[in-house]
């Protein structure tokens, strides 16, 4: 499926794959810098003490929380000036498989302004197939043409700091998403594949704001974020909850790791959403956790019984 894909998507000339974008045109958000506050500084305890109650009515999913088998993320976005951040295990980092490719991603665009990578259509090309179907061959290209000194270079860089020691580390990428090729593992775990819940709800929002570099630039990457070729986790959920929206979303699994991140943009939902989970049943978790952080931002909750994992059409 996603090599079918892949091979589409280089069928598809660069302008008109672009063209097909779904990125509103309130994206990136406008805000202004007296208003704006690092993601940390917008935790909202109520949100999170109620997004905890809600999901640890479930034992699975206490006993995960516990074991930190099971980080959860959600910013609220629907004010935009005063966002509702809220994370559950959130400096714990985990082996998040095809998540960090978003990473690749900040660090191709970094390299598209600094002259260091051409910016081409098979680039970009290669950058859409990455995202939207999770391309291993996509990703293994440009981590080539980039290298992992710079990969890990932009996520150290003041300005992002989304690979931060003092925050439990973050998003890394040290390996190649093939089998051949040498390891340069995060250093304080020895992950080749790693995020945090809130290092991701972090990329989002910078990108939501038009902080990845600017907006212009912000805006072509929630494009290769947008139009999700795998319709699993969150996105199966999210699309029958809230056709109307828009999603904007990576997600990984290998084995029993799985995590899933997304941006809904839509007339009733503004949100970010990540998870990282470790366990065999991941898949059905995620996509109960969908339901569950909906209803909670929207105020659905209460003591009826909750199903861990919603169906899936």
């Amino acid at each position: 499926m996603r090599a079918a894909a892949f091979a589409l998507l280089l069928l598809i000339p660069f302008g008109v794959s672009r063209l097909v974008g779904q990125v509103p045109d309130e994206l990136p958000l406008a805000v202004a810098e007296n208003s704006f506050r690092p993601l940390y500084e917008r935790v909202d305890n109520g949100l999170e003490s109620r997004l905890r109650s809600e999901l640890e009515r479930s034992s699975e999913l206490r006993g995960l929380i516990r074991r930190q088998k099971l980080a959860v993320g959600v910013v609220d976005l629907r004010d935009p000036e005063r966002p509702r951040f809220a994370r559950i295990n959130g400096d714990t980092m985990m082996y998040a498989a095809s998540l960090p490719k978003i990473a690749i991603l900040l660090a191709a665009y970094e390299s598209f302004e600094d002259g260091s990578l051409a910016e081409t259509d098979e680039m970009h090309r290669h950058l859409a197939a990455m995202i939207r179907s999770s391309s291993n061959a996509s990703a293994t290209a440009v981590i080539d043409a980039l290298g992992f000194d710079k990969i890990s270079r932009v996520l150290r860089r003041p300005d992002y700091q989304l690979y931060d020691p003092a925050h439990g580390g973050g998003l890394w990428v040290g390996k190649r998403y093939a089998k051949e090729g040498r390891r340069q593992p995060e250093p304080m775990r020895g992950i080749s594949h790693a995020a945090t819940v809130t290092q991701v709800c972090r990329f989002y929002y910078l990108v939501a704001t038009g902080r990845i570099i600017g907006p212009e630039r912000s805006r072509q990457m929630l494009e290769d974020l947008s139009q999700p070729g795998l319709h699993h986790k969150f996105v199966g959920v999210l699309e029958r909850r809230a056709p109307a929206a828009q999603l904007f979303r990576k997600s990984g699994t290998w084995r029993d790791w799985h995590s899933d991140s997304v941006l809904v943009w839509g007339p009733e939902r503004r949100y970010i959403l990540v998870a990282l989970a470790e366990t065999p049943r991941g898949e059905a978790i995620l996509r109960g956790l969908a339901g569950t952080v909906d209803d909670v931002l929207a105020g659905r909750t209460g003591a009826r019984p909750r199903p861990l994992a919603e169906p899936v059409e």
